[in-house]
C-alpha cells in the first residue's frame, strides 16, 4: 500500500489510516480478527478515540504485541484543560500504552469551541504539557461539519498544529464555499508541513428514515466500484490518507480500494463532482451560505 509523509512528523503513513471506530461494537474475538486484516493490508497508522464505544479496550491486546508497528493517534472531546487531562490518562490506561504519537482536540464544530480549547484553561494547554512530558509527540485537531476547513484555517493561525482531520468527498466539493476552504486548507497544510487526514470519504448522506444497517452515523456507499472511485477522488488530492469507515463490514472494501488506488485526473475529478451534484444527494451536514 502506498505511504505518504505525515507532515512534519516525518512518519510515512499508509494511505489507509485505520479508523478504530470500527471496533467499537465488536467483541474481542471479532476485534482481533479485524486487526489481523488491518495488519495484513500493511496499515501502519491508527486513529482512535474514547467516544468510539469499546474501541480502546478492543485495541489493547493488539497494541500489547504490535505497538511499534503503528503510529498511534488518539483524541479528547473535552474542552477544558482539567477534563482533557483526565481523559488523556484514561485513554492511555485503556489502550495499555505509555504514550501517543499524536493527541488531538476532537470534534471542533464552531468558532466558540475553538476559542474555548485554544484559550486560557482550554484543552490545548493539556496537550502542550503532555508533549513536554513525553505523553505525546505531536498535537492535532479534528472536526466534522461544513465549517471544518474554515475553522482549521483559523486554528492554524492560532497554533502550529501538526495535523488536521476533516471531511472530503465529491459530494461535499459540490458546495463551492466548502471546496474553496478545503482547497485553501490543503494548500496551507502543504506549505506548513501539516499532516492531513480525511474522513467521510465514502459517505453517501444521512440515514434519514432508512434503516441503519451499518455502524456509521451516516449512510456509506457499500459497493466496491463506488468506494474505489471515492477513494481515488480523495487520494488524488494532496492529503496524507483516509481514515477508514467506522464499520467492520465496510472496512475491507476501503482497504482494498486504498491498495488499488489510481490517480484521478483533474478533469475526471471535476466530472465526478458534477455527477454527484446531478444525483442530488442529501447534504450530510448543514450547508454553508
Amino acid at each position: 500500500m502506498e505511504k505518504r509523509r505525515f507532515g512534519r512528523t516525518g512518519h510515512l503513513s499508509t494511505v489507509a489510516i485505520f479508523g478504530a471506530a470500527a471496533l467499537g461494537k465488536l467483541n474481542q474475538a471479532q476485534a482481533d480478527q479485524t486487526m489481523e486484516k488491518v495488519i495484513a493490508a500493511g496499515v501502519n497508522h491508527i486513529d482512535v478515540a474514547p467516544s468510539y464505544g469499546n474501541a480502546e479496550e478492543r485495541l489493547r491486546p493488539c497494541l500489547a504485541k504490535e505497538r511499534k508497528r503503528f503510529f498511534l493517534g488518539c483524541k479528547t472531546a473535552e474542552r477544558t484543560a482539567s477534563a482533557s487531562e483526565a481523559e488523556l490518562h484514561r485513554s492511555l490506561a485503556r489502550l495499555g500504552v505509555d504514550s501517543f504519537d499524536l493527541y488531538q482536540i476532537h470534534g471542533i464544530t464552531s468558532l466558540k469551541e475553538l476559542d474555548q480549547v485554544t484559550g486560557p484553561g482550554g484543552a490545548l494547554e493539556t496537550i502542550k504539557k503532555a508533549r513536554e512530558r513525553g505523553l505525546t509527540r505531536f498535537v492535532g485537531i479534528t472536526g466534522h461539519g461544513m465549517d471544518a476547513p474554515g475553522l482549521f484555517l483559523e486554528a492554524l493561525r492560532r497554533f502550529n498544529f501538526d495535523s488536521v482531520l476533516f471531511p472530503l468527498n465529491p459530494i461535499l466539493f459540490g458546495n463551492k464555499a466548502y471546496r474553496r476552504d478545503a482547497e485553501n486548507l490543503i494548500q496551507l497544510c502543504h506549505d506548513r508541513q501539516v499532516g492531513t487526514m480525511i474522513i467521510k470519504s465514502v459517505a453517501k448522506g444521512p440515514w434519514e428514515d432508512r434503516q441503519q444497517v451499518y455502524d456509521t452515523w451516516y449512510e456509506p456507499f457499500a459497493d466496491q466500484q463506488t468506494i474505489q472511485k471515492h477513494v481515488n477522488f480523495v487520494l488524488s488530492h494532496d492529503v496524507t490518507g483516509i481514515c477508514t469507515a467506522g464499520d467492520w463490514r465496510i472496512l475491507p472494501l476501503v482497504l482494498d480500494a486504498c491498495q488499488h488506488y489510481a490517480v484521478m485526473s483533474k478533469p475526471e475529478r471535476e466530472k465526478m463532482i458534477e455527477t454527484t451534484m446531478a444525483a442530488q444527494y442529501p447534504p450530510l451536514f448543514a450547508k454553508l451560505p
